[in-house]
């Protein structure tokens, strides 16, 4: 049996969905049982409860010969790594007291750095953490996800232009997040990975935000759809009047900053095992979707 973190999320479900296909026992956790429904109805067993509450997450793990673990986003935090750090702990002891013995955690291209990548650093820390367990760990390092650009359309709908603090023509490694839980299927069904390891996901090729604000604009039907760059304290100002902290805010801006500077990038290069295969086109049609419902 395999327990999957955030599975009522992008990465979570798709991998709880590769592993249900390929006919493997699942434990998806979550924080709605409603949320998990269609997992259940697939034959999932479900584990609802706060992953910040270690004795439930133990709960969940026990038993399992691998996990997904992800930290689910909870963009009202007032700061960033602390967040981050307090998932640190409670994973690493749910590991530790559940007897698990492979884990597969989703990170994030830039993660080797310390310090200067806004939430990334978080997730640097919770990579060196769970270096120290004793388990195979297998650390998943994607590129921007293509979904990122769903919170633009509210932006889209209501002002006609695309924007955030990335500059326009900055080439990205993207990947769209059905990849990034197919992946972590794969490797946990598979279960080679020994010590500890690291997968690059990037897509079929980089893209600029000018590129793939094109590319949406073509499907919303708005074909001269523009991306602006919007200053650093303009897009401070704009998260957190829809709700997000201060500190996320400014944790979101120090990482554009750090994609535009190339601190965030891949280290390895696509190869067979780190391209995986979806388009942005293909995520753009949902978006699109999406757009329209709104």
């Amino acid at each position: 049996m395999f327990a999957v973190m955030g599975a009522s999320g992008h990465t979570g479900k798709a991998a709880a969905d590769s592993l249900l296909s390929a006919r493997e026992k699942v434990r998806v956790i979550g924080r709605s049982e409603e949320r998990l429904r269609g997992l259940r109805e697939r034959g999932a067993e479900t584990a609802v409860g706060d992953a910040l509450d270690a004795a439930f997450l133990t709960s969940a793990f026990r038993g399992a010969k691998g996990v997904y673990a992800m930290v689910p986003p909870d963009l009202t935090q007032p700061n960033v790594r602390t967040y981050y750090g307090r998932f640190a702990e409670t994973i690493a002891r749910a590991v530790q007291g559940s007897g698990v013995k492979q884990m597969v955690f989703l990170s994030s291209l830039g993660a080797e750095l310390p310090a200067g990548t806004g939430p990334i650093a978080g997730l640097h820390d919770l990579e060196e953490r769970f270096k120290t367990l004793g388990v195979d760990l297998l650390i998943l390092r994607p590129g921007y996800f293509y979904e990122n650009l769903g919170a633009s359309l509210g932006l889209i709908k209501q002002q006609g232009i695309n924007g955030s603090a990335i500059e326009p023509g900055v080439p990205l490694a993207m990947t769209a997040t059905r990849d990034i839980g197919a992946a972590a299927a794969e490797d946990l069904r598979r279960g080679e990975f020994r010590g500890t390891s690291v997968r690059e996901l990037l897509g079929p090729r980089d893209y600029t935000m000018t590129e793939v604000t094109g590319i949406l604009g073509k499907k919303l039907g708005k074909p001269d759809l523009k991306y602006v760059r919007f200053s650093d304290a303009d897009v401070v100002a704009a998260l957190t009047k829809v709700g997000i902290s201060r500190g996320f805010a400014e944790s979101f801006v120090e990482m554009a900053q750090a994609i535009n500077t190339g601190k965030v990038r891949s280290l390895e290069g696509r190869n067979k095992r780190t391209t995986v295969p979806t388009p942005f086109d293909t995520v753009a049609d949902e978006l699109a979707a999406a757009y329209r419902a709104i």
